[in-house]
């Protein structure tokens, strides 16, 4: 009876995440052909912009600093209302020096950069709420340190944000991996990072208006973001706590798909483990403040954004968990009773029961595959045989490491919770 609630329980989950999918990649598919139909043009004047300050947190980044500096220089603004403030943060290496360097150039006299060398706590986010202080633009842009936003970028983040200016407190745009070719990992996090971007996000912001800031490439209110009182600087993940936030005083997060910036990726499995585990943490522990939403008077755009991360880090994760445990053990036992036929596998099903379990397994693998292929097909150069055969080939792979991740950020939080032990901020390895 519990073996066959188990059943029970995956096979009903994996429909839900089909059903899931499905909608979204709808909402995916409706919103890029729109898209296509109305192409953005870029004006001549941008005298009617809104002042912007983009802060870039840095702390021991004297591999990537200048270069990301240079291309946030290099951006498509009135120069007179960009103010950039670059937060060289508890660094003992030559990130400061390096910026120093870069604004002392000719070609960069009369431009507003300002270096501020901190010492303080707080990670990430003690930097951007130091920084916040002295902020000076209506809008504030946050990239990150190894980031190299396309020249349009601030322009079309700033674009759909006049859309509707009382409506958006934040503008996130899309972010792409330059070194996505580099290794079989770095293919896979491009494959992941193109289908939430162009699946995910587009499908969720075209059927619900919901949208979520990622940690680089986006802008905020300032005068919002002073309402909230910064970055939480206890949270992992302060990009999704911060999410929340804007949601619950009823400002939108929407998304400019155009406005574009590259990323480093990690290329070593080490780097990606820790990287994915803080986040995984991160997000389970917003998932758990903010429950209370689905029982309180909240809209229901954050009723829904709760269940989408609740059901993506706890739900569907237990369902993979078990189904897959499933999979294996007959397996095992299908090759050992080739040798001993006396041995019998716990999990005995009856055959239409196994039908239907091998339909879902079969039609979650196609599904995945498909909105892979869906968001590669959106994305210029992106869509070849090379490409077709890496997100066959990542589902048994790549996407497996969901759950060993997800796992040890749930065991991580747990022990967290009940030591009392704090967090601790993990820095991504940066490379030439």
């Amino acid at each position: 009876m519990i073996v066959e609630g188990f059943l029970l329980f995956a096979i009903v989950s994996i429909w839900i995440a089909v059903f899931e999918s499905v909608v979204i990649m709808y909402g995916a598919i409706r919103f890029i052909r729109r898209e296509h139909r109305n192409p953005n043009a870029i004006p001549a004047a941008m005298d009617h912009f809104p002042t912007v300050t983009v802060m870039v947190p840095a702390h021991n980044e004297e591999i990537v600093i200048a270069t990301t500096v240079e291309h946030i220089l290099g951006l498509n603004y009135p120069q007179e209302k960009v103010q950039i403030i670059v937060i060289a943060d508890n660094c003992t290496d030559d990130t400061a020096g390096r910026l120093k360097r870069l604004k002392a150039r000719p070609a960069y006299q009369d431009c507003n950069l300002q270096i501020m060398e901190r010492v303080g706590t707080g990670g990430k986010s003690g930097a951007l709420n130091d920084a916040l202080k002295q902020a000076t633009g209506e809008w504030i842009c946050i990239y990150d340190a190894d980031a190299a936003p396309e020249r349009n970028a601030l322009f079309f983040l700033v674009q759909k944000a006049m859309e509707e200016p009382e409506k958006y407190g934040a503008v996130f745009g899309r972010n792409k991996a330059r070194n996505r070719n580099h290794n079989f990992l770095s293919s896979c996090i491009n494959l992941e990072l193109v289908t939430i971007q162009r699946v995910h996000h587009t499908g969720l912001w075209e059927l619900f208006n919901l949208g979520t800031i990622p940690g680089t490439n986006f802008i905020v209110r300032t005068a919002l973001m002073r309402e909230i009182g910064g970055w939480d600087e206890d949270a992992i993940t302060e990009d999704t706590a911060v999410s929340f936030e804007i949601l619950t005083r009823g400002q939108l997060i929407a998304l400019a798909p155009k406005a574009e910036a590259y990323q480093q990726e990690p290329e070593q499995l080490s780097v990606y483990m820790r990287q994915r585990e803080r986040w995984a943490k991160g997000n389970y522990r917003v998932v758990m403040d903010n429950l209370h939403h689905l029982f309180n008077t909240s809209s229901w755009r954050i009723k829904l954004h709760v269940l989408y991360y609740a059901t993506s880090y706890f739900w569907f994760m237990i369902a993979l968990i078990i189904s897959d445990i499933i999979f294996v053990v007959n397996i095992v036992y299908q090759i050992i009773g080739l040798f001993n036929p006396a041995v019998v596998s716990p999990f005995q099903f009856t055959s239409d029961v196994y039908i239907y379990l091998v339909i879902a397994w079969a039609l979650m693998y196609y599904i995945y595959v498909l909105q892979i292929n869906l968001a590669l097909a959106s994305d210029i150069g992106q869509s070849n045989t090379r490409n077709f055969i890496l997100s066959c080939v990542s589902y048994f792979t790549y996407a497996q490491l969901f759950l060993v991740i997800s796992l040890k950020a749930f065991y991580s939080m747990v022990v967290d919770r009940i030591s009392g032990r704090q967090n601790k901020w993990y820095k991504t390895q940066r490379f030439d």
